[in-house]
């Protein structure tokens, strides 16, 4: 790729398996009929095949092009070898899902085709692909490119990789990432700031990876910043060497689609203004499940990933498809491209640490600079599923401090609507046996309450107090099946949840827990729960529960303890008192500091701040 006028832009390539062996390639291309062999970038098909790109990295988003950038024609290419006269059907859907057929062409002989796509009819949305069909003789596909040409100077790629001890997971990230040639030939730059302390560059495989980026690879190694400040040191390093760059946020723990890059990075290059366009999520345990289309954030409810009007969510991509146009709120790092252009515009992420310095940079981009955010179908990597991630951990105090602070920021922040919603929730952690949580919420308000001062030193000391806080509490700890009281999961008493309340009775039915909680008008003795059933209202019945942890790697047993009940909830009514009649002040405070906290100078700072 290069700057300039006239350049031909390759929007997407035609991809019919995955870059590894264990990638499921039905989500490329699927074998309608016969037998077909499917390469990266090329099919054989046996004669009466028939191949159908109709899935989920097969399909143009051609909605998405109408709806952001100024493409009314895509050009499409591929070549082939047909040893008797065979098809190529061109298809597309509309908003509805309605199919019909573009273009049906035969192939005959060794040649190439060029065609053009009319792109007018998806302004609603819709996808366009491609069906292979061999005759009486074999059928191979080869080099299959939709492109246009680019009337304005295109930016390069930059990718930047946070990591923190997963060594193994971002060097594979790194060479799967290099593995396409294609890929690898338009990188600008790459790099890698390691925060932690299980080095990546001591990696056997490191210096080979490192190796075929040449000087275009960079590795820092810095304090533990969290995700914001790795990923904002990313930023900085190749901002500061390039102008004209779109910038690739990406998590080293993921498995790496190549073609993502491309695609991202050609959107990019064509919306009418620069926008931020980011990756979907597919799950790694499930890999044919997409986490969510396109989705939003709710500071109202201090709620993150809500799903976008249309998108898709926790669906199969061997079955659906998104054929209507989902409007993004922010999209999440795990990878997410950033033009240049609005980074130096809106200054940099917030130092939050961990958790919401993605959706908060999102929200802020919309509302000062007007810059959207589209989550690009087709364009994907897989990320660990967040379904295994229990609820009790330290994360939470990142997460409910962070989403306070973001709402300060960006939101009315009515402190008597949001302190009702704290405290219910509290309440429900409490009744429910989860002290430690419990501590873990309180915690997070109270140094929202500190104000901007909580976050000089970018959030370390925060991660540290609060881990050392929730040892305190016994279920925080995940236990083997051992330490259960009775010495066996299967020996104690399974009790499955009944119907749940009426929403419009929640308020009622946690004080009668709660009291149920306190009086000891409990069921005694221990029993187990399974962890699809551990609800607060149904789990606040009971003096003893073992649940087990989301992540399947044992148990959480949770004891009543009125004595540390009384004592939390006193401290959280007294905080609730406190959030009401400071919390405005302390929103305006936020608001102040923000073009501080966001500035290079303080990042710099940071950066250079060693561990204590």
């Amino acid at each position: 790729m290069s700057d300039g006028v006239g350049t031909t832009l390759v929007l997407q390539r035609g991809v019919f398996r995955g870059p590894m062996a264990a990638t499921d390639a039905e989500l490329y291309a699927t074998v309608a009929q016969g037998e077909a062999a499917r390469e990266r970038h090329g099919l054989h098909l046996s004669p009466g095949a028939t191949v159908d790109t109709d899935t989920y990295f097969g399909r143009l988003p051609a909605g998405y092009f109408r709806r952001w950038t100024t493409l009314t024609q895509v050009d499409l290419a591929f070549r082939f070898e047909a040893t008797a006269r065979s098809r190529v059907t061109v298809r597309g859907s509309d908003h509805t899902g309605m199919v019909h057929d573009l273009h049906d062409i035969d192939l005959e002989g060794a040649d190439a085709l060029a065609l053009t796509v009319d792109l007018t009819p998806f302004t609603d949305g819709g996808n366009v692909w491609l069906t292979f069909m061999a005759g009486d003789g074999s059928l191979t596909i080869d080099d299959v490119r939709w492109s246009t040409i680019a009337q304005q100077p295109l930016r390069q790629p930059a990718v930047a990789i946070c990591t923190f001890n997963r060594p193994a997971d971002c060097v594979t990230t790194l060479a799967t990432l290099v593995s396409d040639s294609v890929v690898a030939h338009e990188l600008l730059a790459v790099c890698v700031v390691d925060q932690g302390t299980d080095r990546v560059d001591d990696q056997p495989d490191f210096p080979g990876v490192s190796a075929g980026l040449s000087d275009r690879f960079t590795y820092v190694q810095q304090p533990n910043l969290g995700g914001a400040g790795g990923f904002t040191r990313g930023m900085c390093e190749i901002t500061e060497r390039h102008d004209n760059v779109n910038i690739i946020l990406m998590d080293d723990d993921i498995r790496c689609e190549p073609e993502s890059v491309l695609r991202l990075n050609a959107f990019a290059n064509l919306t009418t203004e620069p926008m931020i366009v980011g990756a979907q999520m597919l799950y790694l345990l499930h890999p044919t499940r997409l986490h969510v289309g396109a989705e939003e954030a709710n500071l109202e409810k201090l709620r993150a990933g809500q799903w976008s009007e249309h998108a898709l969510h926790d669906a199969d991509m061997l079955t659906e498809r998104q054929d209507r146009i989902a409007d993004a709120g922010y999209n999440g790092w795990w990878t997410c491209l950033i033009p240049a252009e609005i980074i130096k515009t809106m200054d940099l992420p917030i130092p939050m640490f961990f958790q919401w310095d993605d959706i908060e940079y999102g929200i802020r981009a919309n509302l000062a600079g007007g810059y959207r955010t589209v989550t690009l179908p087709g364009a994907a990597v897989w990320h660990m599923d967040f379904a295994v991630k229990d609820h009790d951990d330290w994360t939470l105090y990142f997460s409910i401090r962070n989403s306070l602070i973001t709402a300060a920021l960006h939101s009315d922040f009515d402190t008597a609507q949001l302190s009702v919603r704290l405290f219910r929730e509290i309440a429900q952690y409490l009744v429910s046996m989860r002290y430690g949580l419990a501590l873990t919420m309180i915690r997070s308000i109270e140094d929202f309450l500190v104000g901007p001062e909580i976050l000089e030193d970018g959030g370390r000391q925060a991660l540290v107090d609060i881990r050392t806080e929730r040892k305190r509490f016994p279920e925080t700890t995940i236990s083997p099946e051992s330490a259960i009281p009775g010495g066996s999961y299967d020996a104690l008493p399974l009790h499955p949840a009944g119907i749940p309340p009426a929403k419009d009775k929640f308020d009622l039915v946690l004080s009668k827990r709660a009291a149920t909680q306190l009086t000891g008008r409990v069921q005694r003795g221990c029993v187990t729960i399974p962890p699809q059933n551990e609800h607060w209202w149904h789990v606040s019945l009971f003096d003893q529960v073992v649940v087990t942890d989301a992540s399947g790697s044992g148990y959480r047993v949770r004891t009543r303890d009125v004595r540390l009940a009384r004592q939390l909830t006193k401290r959280t009514l007294l905080l609730m008192r406190r959030f009401r009649a400071d919390g405005t002040k302390t929103a305006q405070a936020y608001r102040d500091a923000l073009p501080r906290l966001t500035s290079i100078e303080n990042w710099r700072r940071l950066f250079e701040t060693p561990e204590r």
